[in-house]
């Protein structure tokens, strides 16, 4: 799966399979006309693309995810820090919070995701 890439109205139309999955194809066809005044070239194009990009899967007429919304959003994430920062999470903490504050809220999240690191558990 590419790790980022998805236009705007690819990514409103990953949000449709996302919310809905397992979708239908004929109803994502119903669907894609109704919110964007696709017709089902149009759907059938984007979806083939999407799922070329490995993020889903149209088989036996059922649309589904390879990708959850979590991972697709986690793997934009970390290119962006990659491609930006250099890969440096203290680097894009400190330009992100050059602007605005963290709030305790935040802070005791970002600390108890650390210990969580620490400990080699999961963020």
């Amino acid at each position: 799966m590419e790790t980022y890439g998805l236009g705007p109205m690819e990514l409103r139309f990953a949000e449709l399979i996302w919310e809905r999955e397992p979708i239908p194809s004929g109803e994502l066809v119903k669907l894609c006309k109704e919110q964007m005044k696709w017709q089902k070239s149009t759907t059938y194009t984007i979806l083939r693309r999407l799922c070329e990009k490995g993020l889903f899967q149209n088989q036996g007429g059922a649309v589904t995810s390879l990708a959850s919304r979590e991972e697709y959003y986690a793997r934009c994430s970390e290119h962006f820090v990659e491609e930006t920062f250099g890969g440096s999470l203290p680097r894009f903490l400190a330009a992100f919070t050059r602007k605005k504050n963290l709030t305790e809220k935040e802070i005791q999240e970002l600390e108890e995701m650390i210990a969580r690191s620490r400990k080699g558990g999961k963020p």
